[in-house]
């Protein structure tokens, strides 16, 4: 009695009217044990006896059984210590609910611990298995405990509790891997009998002593993201980048996806895979950046600059004194570079440039050696398309899977290093393993029991062949999720004992001894898996790469600072292709539209300004042809070529054609001038065109028309004539306007004479003196205005001509009205 409450499991309290909970009473005596098992014997003996004697009906039987276990889900939460060794008390926590229709009346909570597992398979076959089986499934053991649970309503779920010392599960002292369930037996209204109505299974590795030749187990700690910056930048001297969208910065926050893969990284004996595009990303945020809004860009947040900086810190400090291999820029999609790729010309450039890119980047920002000669397609699938494209960029050892080179001639796990030949090692990462925390973790019972299976996996690796040692690589997905990363991490320290791995590098197990029994077959193009081949990216893809690269080529050459173009630009160009577009064929679409919108952008800011039709009259004369720089920098390096239609009717400097250098300052523009020759009249086309040093065109070319006049002889003559005509008659009035000023000079002395000679007769009046000549009464008083005015005279006085005439330069009153007209024949000039 004693005994039994000593391992008695505890719960939570009953709902009320279900009894006393477990944890409040003791739980069944001795006696009652042996009196269910009794019971059990005795029925299951005629039972067992026909099955042997007919196994047809137990087999149909089966899957009948498989369903009645169902009735209750079983929930293991927590599994401590994950692997347990001699003098450890193993806790088991949970859920029961009651999934079916029926109240559950007289029930037992059992531990099930079954015998050792011998292979790889057992295990699978173990975590595949659903339901209760009776052939398969173990008994409970002599003395674990068990919760007696009196009452289970339908839809009720109750907790539970099981803390055994590991020396009461049976275990072997040799150790192995166990399978260890949890079961619900009860009754039902329909069926009032013990049955085990529901039961969930895990995993337990037990090793209680170090194994002899321990394996080596390298780990891949991937941190990755999707692309997140534009090719466009903001026009200041820094440059400085614009982003797409600012999901970046939710992933480094605390909490956040990127932010728990360093903070978990940092205590594990991992190997950091890192994109250099991510640490790029991330220091151009701690640096200031700008963030897309709607057609233009605002500043992003201090809070996510620091958050950015903070993160950089925390990963400069992770990964101090450990591994760390660079993958080329971006994560390019070897894949779909080798299927798709290929066939568009230059696309290897691209992952070359990536790679290139790689070590400085990392060198940068975490001030660490990186190693760059690792190449890791989609999900470790190869074929030789993959590989060949993986080692044109430098790539020397290629991170591959155990489903795609496949070993299923062994019994065993053999080492991951496979040299193919020409200095290349293919890497080979377990499959079952790298797949391990794919799918929810999110939910304890998901994360609990693939950290159960990783363990037993990897002890039975070790088991398989004790006597050697083995390197085994984990190749986990690129982005794991927030909860997935922490199943992983909880895997990794349940190995930190070292009782059956040893931590080793990346770089070790490339370079460890391989199995000479272990396949180096890379697989046909056409066993590459379907659905990795549907997530491809497209060959316009690649198509649209080489179009903007094509341009960038053409337009980098005319800039006198390319490094403001090329470096944003070519990089939005390599995130192109990356791995992280699969599955988002739309927003990959969309964004290698917005890189070439950019670029477009950029080069359409040399342009030729439109120029109107022109006439030229004449055999010679000059063509203007203006080039405008709206950049915020000099061009130079471009030709400017003007060509003829017609070079009979109209030649440029002397040819069809002529072409003449041009620079640009920032922001200005440039006239160009063209000699021209016209030998006939009509209208010529003339096409102006930009070129690149090396003659390839830059720019639209631009039409307009020059309708050419030509003058003959005669025609030169008339106008030569109407020219003297105009001259003439110019001098003609100059001479003019000279007399009419020497009259008014004469008129006037002549007025000043005449008025001496009245003052003198006036004093000769005031004496009795007449002068002679002039009659009285003929001067000019202030009573003969009118008079003086309508005088009989035919002729003009003097002083009324100089009153009349103005100003001097006015014409004569008889030189009559001046015409436009050219003069007529035989028509005298008065000179």
């Amino acid at each position: 009695m004693a005994e039994a409450a000593a391992f008695q499991g505890t719960g939570p309290s009953s709902a009320p009217g279900t009894g006393p909970s477990p944890a409040q009473g003791p739980g069944p005596s001795p006696a009652r044990r042996w009196l269910r098992r009794t019971l059990t014997i005795a029925v299951g003996a005629p039972l067992l006896a026909g099955l042997l004697q007919n196994p047809s009906p137990a087999s149909a039987r089966a899957p009948e059984e498989g369903q009645v276990s169902r009735t209750v889900d079983v929930s293991i939460d927590t599994l401590t210590p994950s692997a347990p060794v001699e003098g450890d008390t193993v806790t088991v926590t949970g859920t029961l609910t009651n999934r079916g229709k029926r109240v559950i009346t007289d029930a037992t909570v059992n531990l099930r611990v079954g015998p050792r597992m011998e292979s790889r398979s057992e295990i699978d076959q173990v975590a595949r298995r659903k339901g209760f089986r009776s052939d398969s499934d173990p008994q409970p053991p002599q003395d674990a405990p068990e919760i007696d649970i009196p009452r289970l309503e339908a839809g009720v779920s109750r907790d539970f509790r099981f803390s055994v010392p590991v020396s009461k599960l049976d275990l072997d002292e040799e150790g192995g891997v166990y399978q260890l369930g949890v079961s619900l037996t009860g009754q039902t209204s329909d069926a009032q009998y013990d049955r085990v109505l529901g039961i969930e299974r895990t995993f337990l590795p037990y090793q209680p002593e170090p194994t002899d030749k321990r394996t080596q187990l390298t780990y891949l700690w991937p941190l990755i993201s999707a692309s997140h910056i534009s090719a466009d930048t903001a026009s200041d001297d820094q440059q400085t980048p614009v982003f797409q969208d600012d999901e970046l910065a939710e992933e480094i926050r605390p909490g956040g996806r990127l932010d728990e893969m360093v903070t978990l990284g940092a205590d594990l004996p991992v190997t950091w895979v890192i994109d250099p595009d991510l640490l790029a990303s991330v220091d151009a945020m701690a640096n200031g950046y700008r963030v897309k809004d709607g057609t233009g860009h605002t500043a992003g947040t201090d809070a996510n600059r620091k958050l950015a900086e903070r993160w950089l810190g925390m990963l400069e400090k992770a990964v101090q004194g450990r591994k760390v291999v660079a993958l080329p820029f971006a994560d390019p999609d070897l894949a779909s570079l080798a299927h798709r790729g290929k066939a568009v010309p230059g696309s290897l450039k691209h992952l070359q440039s990536a790679t290139q890119l790689a070590r400085s980047t990392v060198e940068t920002v975490l001030h660490v050696q990186p190693a760059t000669d690792f190449a890791w397609p989609v999900e470790g699938a190869v074929d030789p398309s993959i590989m060949a494209v993986a080692t044109s960029a430098g790539a020397r050892k290629v991170i591959a899977r155990s489903d795609s080179i496949q070993d299923d001639d062994l019994s065993y796990t053999p080492t991951a290093a496979r040299p193919l030949g020409g200095g290349t090692t293919a890497v080979v990462s377990d499959a079952e393993l790298s797949t391990a925390f794919q799918g929810d973790m999110v939910r304890a019972e998901k994360s609990t029991l693939a950290v159960q299976e990783f363990l037993a996996q990897t002890l039975a690796i070790t088991l398989e062949q004790p006597q050697d040692q083995r390197s085994v690589v984990v190749a986990p997905q690129r982005t794991p999720t927030t909860s997935q990363a922490q199943a992983m991490a909880a895997a990794v320290r349940g190995l930190g004992a070292r009782r059956w791995t040893q931590p080793a590098d990346l770089v070790a197990a490339a370079a460890a001894k391989p199995d000479p029994d272990a396949s180096t077959s890379v697989p046909r193009t056409s066993r590459y898996p379907k659905k990795l081949r549907d997530s491809e990216l497209p060959v316009d893809a690649f198509r649209d790469m080489k179009t903007t690269r094509d341009e960038l080529d053409d337009f980098k050459v005319i800039l006198t600072d390319a490094t403001r173009v090329v470096p944003p630009v070519g990089n939005a160009i390599n995130r192109e292709m990356s791995t992280s577009w699969r599955g988002r064929a739309r927003e990959a679409a969309i964004y290698r539209v917005d890189v070439q919108d950019v670029l477009q952008g950029l080069t359409k800011s040399v342009l030729l300004v439109d120029k109107s039709d022109l006439t030229l009259s004449g055999r010679s004369a000059t063509i203007p042809v203006t080039v405008q720089n709206k950049l915020l920098q000099d061009v130079d390096g471009l030709l400017l070529q003007l060509s003829s239609s017609n070079g009979t009717r109209l030649k440029v400097d002397g040819q069809t054609s002529a072409r003449l250098p041009v620079k640009i300052r920032a922001g200005h523009s440039q006239s160009v001038k063209f000699p021209a020759s016209a030998n006939a009249n009509g209208q010529i086309t003339m096409t102006a065109q930009l070129y690149t040093a090396d003659g390839t065109p830059y720019g639209a070319p631009m039409d307009f028309t020059v309708k050419v006049s030509e003058m003959t002889p005669t025609v030169m003559l008339v106008i030569a004539g109407g020219v003297l005509l105009l001259v003439l008659a110019g001098v003609r009035m100059y001479t003019q306007r000279k007399r009419l000023a020497a009259r008014a000079a004469e008129a006037e002395a002549d007025a000043e004479v005449g008025a001496a000679m009245e003052a003198e007769a006036g004093s000769g009046a005031a004496t009795g003196e007449t002068p002679s000549g002039d009659a009285p009464g003929t001067g000019a008083g202030p009573g003969d205005e009118t008079a003086a005015g309508t005088g009989d005279t035919a002729g003009t006085t003097p002083a009324g001509t100089a009153a009349g005439a103005g100003q001097p330069s006015d014409p004569d009153a008889d030189t009559g009205a001046e015409s436009g007209d050219p003069s007529g024949p035989g028509e005298k000039v008065d000179r």
